[in-house]
Parts: structure tokens; sequence; C-alpha cells
């Protein structure tokens, strides 16, 4: 096989710098959705079809993910064999096996001993996973070692610790860190202008939140107002409690929202992403008498969770719920709205999850994401396009770096969801929702003041067709805007309390931060720190009014000087 067959213009270019270079070791770092499977089967191909390659082995992070290899490599005419690891033995007729990373940890030298026998291209696909345990990453190195040519993949080359990726070359950096060195990268935006994958708006709900601590009291807040660490993450496990108003608020809106795309999309579905089994099971419920049907329903321990995705992806069924850790696994191209409700907010996990809904299928289709309104999620929305690498040995040296804190993050998001938060150590006690406003490109659109569930200016968002371009969805929110902001001439003047004013105040100067940071890449939290330097005062979450202007008006100072 050459690449005279019919590949992405990216892939064509990533194939040829492979058949220059010859490596024995090459990665691959491409957005999910953009096609590193058929990259990474064609390379296969080649390599039998000239003989440099007698076997293909093909580790993957789940077991679904094995059969999805084995199927798309029967249609370029490679048999795999995806329950090899179980029999021990691979037949005849077979030129390959697909095995997991748990299952070449529980065995890695006999994993060795296959590998070494034949001359072996090993396909590591989200290579990231070997960096899960030191086990894991041990066994990579040990089974691995002998291949005669290791081809990595991943959507999501960052992770959240310091364990590094077998096979990976690092770059030192002058601060003392060590940064992965993709051998071709293709990230989301270069994707989306190439019509290679969907543009992804974002709907962000907010609404008011109670709930009862551990010690007691009873505490009320809105989702999205700046808010502390504990009482942000708080806010959000009680919009997410199945019993609660939100959840089903937003289901209404996400159901209207794939109904709409199904006008011109008969076959779009949509996913809701729970924490765990027993919320999934809950959240199923409400969707069926939501939707009118009955959603699949998908958790990862239980037999028959592969089968079921494919009869799902084959189908026109509407909905999906599954537990979190299935997104990774998840390939239906048919997705296209989905219910982000986990409090997992990693970058890692977000980007994975993100990447089950940006698959194109046909010119135009756009995905519909609904997120609860929160600082962190919507920052990892609004940076969807930024390219990231594995960095070993950064320090986290500000609760602003949120890229930096991932591992902290991901522990929090675990403890959130541990057994004790269901024996009464938190009682969620009411919540409702509010549509927020839509992130698109880098860009927001909202209106002003509260939108009521179901009202028109929710619609002006739920409404926007399935098959738009990316020009079009942002001139279509763009003209939305406009014509809200045509139909209030004669606006209520209200003047905001003191507390709402300093609310105001810190989302101006954290916007102010992140467009310091687009501008210069210096991190968020050595802004803020330079700020507090220059104009004294607390943190920005304890200081009064005029400390906040005075800090806007510094960086405004900043800018204004690196502009002139």
């Amino acid at each position: 096989m050459t690449s005279s067959q019919s590949l992405r213009v990216w892939q064509l270019v990533a194939f040829d710098r492979y058949q220059l270079a010859q490596p024995r070791d090459f990665l691959t770092v491409a957005t999910p959705g953009s096609g590193k499977t058929t990259f990474a089967l064609t390379i296969a191909a080649d390599l039998l079809h000239r003989g440099v390659v007698q076997r293909i082995v093909i580790v993957t992070p789940t077991e679904h993910l094995k059969a999805q290899w084995a199927h798309a490599a029967e249609r370029i005419g490679i048999a795999i064999d995806p329950a090899m690891a179980g029999r021990g033995m691979l037949a005849s007729d077979f030129q390959g096996f697909a095995v997991t990373y748990a299952g070449l940890a529980a065995n890695p030298i006999a994993f060795r001993v296959r590998i070494e026998r034949f001359r072996t291209l090993v396909i590591l696909d989200e290579v990231h996973h070997a960096g899960d345990a030191l086990a894991w990453g041990d066994a990579v190195q040990e089974a691995c070692e002998p291949a005669t040519r290791r081809l990595a993949l991943t959507g999501t080359p960052f992770r959240s610790d310091d364990n590094p990726i077998p096979f990976v070359t690092y770059a030192p950096g002058h601060d003392g860190t060590v940064t992965s060195v993709a051998d071709y990268s293709y990230g989301y935006g270069e994707a989306l202008r190439d019509s290679v994958v969907r543009p992804v708006l974002f709907l962000a709900y907010s609404g008011q939140m109670r709930w009862r601590t551990r010690a007691g009291d009873e505490v009320a807040a809105r989702l999205g107002e700046p808010l502390t660490k504990d009482i942000t993450a708080q806010a959000l496990r009680t919009a997410l409690d199945p019993a609660g108003a939100w959840i089903p608020a937003v289901m209404v809106a996400a159901n209207r929202r794939l109904d709409e795309v199904r006008r011109r999309v008969p076959d779009a579905a949509g996913l809701v992403i729970a924490s765990d089994q027993v919320t999934a099971r809950k959240y199923a419920e409400t969707l069926a008498s939501i939707a009118g049907e009955k959603p699949v329903l998908v958790l990862s321990d239980e037999p028959g969770s592969s089968a079921r995705i494919d009869k799902f992806a084959a189908g026109k069924g509407k909905w999906m719920v599954a537990v979190r850790m299935v997104s990774e696994g998840v390939d239906i191209p048919r997705l296209s709205i989905g219910v982000y409700a986990t409090t997992t907010a990693t970058p890692l996990f977000f980007a994975q999850a993100v990447g089950r809904f940006v698959r194109a299928r046909r010119k135009g289709e756009t995905a519909s994401i609904f997120v609860p309104s929160v600082p962190l999620l919507l920052a990892l929305a609004s940076d969807l396009e930024r390219e990231r690498d594995h960095v070993i040995g950064r320090a986290v040296k500000d609760e602003d770096d949120l890229f930096a804190a991932e591992a902290e993050m991901l522990a929090q998001a675990e403890q959130a969801e541990s057994p004790s938060d269901q024996l009464g150590d938190f009682e969620a006690l009411g919540s409702d929702a509010r549509f927020d406003r839509v992130l698109y490109d880098g860009g927001e659109f909202g209106h002003e003041g509260v939108v009521s569930p179901g009202s028109d200016e929710e619609l002006d968002f739920l409404g926007i067709p399935g098959l738009l371009e990316p020009a079009q969805v942002a001139e279509l929110l763009r003209n939305a805007r406009s014509k809200r902001a045509s139909k209030s001439s004669k606006p209520i003047i209200v003047e905001p309390s003191a507390f709402e004013r300093q609310g105001d105040l810190r989302r101006e100067l954290n916007a102010l931060v992140g467009a310091w940071h687009h501008r210069t890449g210096q991190p968020h939290g050595v802004t803020h720190s330079q700020l507090r330097s220059a104009c004294g005062g607390p943190p920005s979450g304890q200081s009064t009014t005029a400390q906040l202007q005075e800090r806007i008006d510094k960086i405004r100072s900043w800018a204004m000087r690196a502009s002139g």
C-alpha cells in the first residue's frame, strides 16, 4: 500500500514524513476524530507490504477499542485478532492482535516473547495511558522494547503526572522541565479549518444551588459566580444531583437542541456523561421521560457494553448515558449533542470527552455540548484549540495556573465522588437552571440578566441549524446578539449592589488576565502576583472594590504600553 490511497491532507503529509524518515519510533499527536486510526493502519499496511514487518500488535486503553481497531484493520485487508490475549495463541490466518494496556501489564514478559519472535510493528493507541501507572509504563517498556517499529498515537498528549511515557522523546527546557516532542502534530484548530472535525458550541447553564454541609450548615450560591474552590465544587455537585431541578432542565434543553439538529441530520444522537453508575441510571430514567424513548445505558464493567455501543452507533436512537470512564472508548460518529454531567474537570478528561462529538461525517455538521457554568469548565471550553505537550517536572506555583494543577484537580474530583459523599457528609437541597451563555471559537455569546429555561432567548441558541459551516455559526451568533441589543433600546438601569459590583470587577480582572496570557504566554497566576506586587493588597477574592479597580487599570496600562 502507498500514500496514493484516499487519505486526508494531514494524513498524507504525516505519511510522507514517516516514509522519508523510516524511524523506529514515531509519535503522532492528532485531535480526536481526525483519523489517527486510518493513518496508523496505512503505515502498517505499507510496512507489511514491503516486508519491513511481519506482525502488527495494537495496544489500546479499553476492550471496546480492540474490536474497533480489528474492524478498521479488516476494511483495509489486515486481519487483527482482538481476543488473542485470552487464548494465548494467534491463529495463522491473522497478521496480528490487539491487547489492552492492562492486559499487557498482566504478563509483559509473555508479550515481549511474542513481539521479539517476529519483526513487529507495535501501535500504541492513546499512548498517554502508558503513563497512567508505573506498572503500565514499565510493562510497555518491557514488552515493546524489541519491536522493529513503534508508532505512538494520541489526541491528548498532556498528562497529570510526572510519569514519562515510554518511547516518547522529551526535550529539556530552560526551567528544568522536559517536554514531549511529537514527530507530527495536527490540532483541533487545523482540523476545523480543514473541515475534518465539527465546530463545537458550548452551552453553559448556571442556576441557584442549595445544600447542607457535613457540619449541618445550609449554604446557597449561584453556579458560575466567583466562589471559593470548595463552594464551587459543592455547587457543581448540587447541580448534578439527579433529584434536583438543574439536570432535568438542562436535559430538556439538550433534547430540544437534538430535535432541532435531527431535522437536518436525522440520525444525530446525544450522549450524557455521568460521574458514576448510580447517577447514570437515574439520569437515564429522567431522560427517558423527557425524550419519549429509553436511552441506551452503558456501564463500563457490565457484560455486553461493547455490543450496546456498536448497536447504538449503527442505529438511529436518540440518547445514550454512560459513566465518565467510557468517554474515551466511545467512537460514535453520529454523536452531535453532549451533556457534560460529571465533576471530573481536568484538561485531559475534558479533551477526551469533547473528542467524542467532533468527528465530521458530512460538510457543515455542528456539535453542541451542554456544560455547567463553572469557571474551570468554561476556561477549558474557551481554550479548546490550544495544543499541549506532556511536561515533566513543572511546579504548581499558583492556584490560578489551571493546567499545571491538573493532578490536584483530578484528585479533588475523585475525592468529590468518594463513597463518603453518599453517607451523609453532603446533602443537596435544591437547584434550578438558567441559560448563561454560548462559548464558540474563543468568544462568548449570551444575554444580559436571567434567562429562564424554555424562553425565547434560550431558543435563539437551541434553534441553531444542525448543518452550518464554522463561519456561518459565528455569523449567526453575532447576528443573534445584535438583534437582542437592538430590542433593548430603552434599557432599564439597575444599580448593582456592592457584592455584585465586586463580582463584576473580579470577572473583568480575570478576563483581562486571560487576554494578557494569550498575548504574552505568561501564566495567569504570575500575572495576578505581579498585579498584587504593583498595587498591593490581598488576593483578588479578598480585595476591595477599589483594589480590584486599581489592578484593572494597571493591567490596561501594561496593554497600552505593549501596543504603543
